[in-house]
């Protein structure tokens, strides 16, 4: 089993389909988050528990549950398949996102946030050298990983190639490459790689890639950090997107 914490965590996997056996709530958390929370539960059929704070944060990984945990199932990895029939059920090109060890769990789960709201159809990373989901995870993806799904692989570099063999176009964001994110086409069915902040996009994965693209910077740092630059590829995808006639997804959110 694993522990969901936080209030927008809980709340958005209760709207979920992850199976939540039990809920606890603090004693002394009482706002109109937790009021949803509770109605959530009660329709759900969730046993809720009203314990202490201290045995909320005893039980607690983040160190900051704010009053709630969820029991819920273990987190279930998806294939690439999945990922790419939820593009095709919603009538879309796929939109992938790559991960190549990425180990910070806060930045994983910005990147799983935006991803998700940019209308990516899944992300994969790698069985090893990846941060895997946790509560850290979970907590900093504010519950969209209870909407996207999450292929873990054992190749990076096969993997791409399978997915180009499927007709998937990828793009490895790369602070050396010459050609520009706004003169990328990311309309047609395409995966985005994004490197960890220290190596960047090791060079197998790099040159599996069929285009390596960099973000536009002024100043002296020396580059972005992974989960701004995986937030600003995404928009500029959704942006492409909604120009070429998915404003109305876009704006029904």
């Amino acid at each position: 089993m694993r522990t969901i914490e936080g209030k927008n965590p809980v709340k958005e996997a209760l709207n979920s389909s992850t199976q939540i056996t039990e809920v606890y709530i603090s004693n002394t958390a009482k706002d109109k988050s937790i009021s949803e929370i509770i109605n959530l539960c009660k329709q759900k059929g969730v046993v809720v528990k009203f314990v202490d704070k201290s045995k909320i944060d005893k039980m607690s990984k983040t160190k900051n549950p704010q009053g709630v945990i969820a029991i819920a199932q273990e987190y279930k990895y998806w294939d690439i398949d999945d990922l790419l029939l939820e593009a095709a059920n919603k009538g879309e090109k796929p939109f992938l996102v790559l991960l190549d060890e990425i180990t910070d769990p806060h930045n994983f789960g910005s990147i799983i946030r935006s991803a998700h709201l940019c209308g990516a159809h899944g992300i994969i990373i790698e069985a090893r050298n990846s941060c895997p989901i946790t509560p850290t995870v979970e907590k900093a993806s504010a519950g969209a990983i209870e909407h996207i799904k999450v292929a873990r692989v054992v190749n990076l570099r096969r993997t791409i190639d399978e997915l180009k063999q499927k007709g998937i176009w990828v793009y490895a964001a790369d602070n050396n490459a010459t050609k520009l994110l706004y003169d990328c086409d990311f309309k047609i069915p395409m995966c985005i790689v994004i490197g960890s902040e220290g190596k960047g996009v090791s060079r197998l994965v790099k040159e599996g890639a069929d285009f390596l693209v960099k973000i536009p910077q002024k100043g002296k740092v020396n580059s972005y950090n992974a989960s701004v630059a995986a937030g600003i590829i995404f928009f500029e995808v959704l942006k492409q997107r909604i120009e070429e006639g998915e404003r109305k997804g876009a704006l029904d959110g």
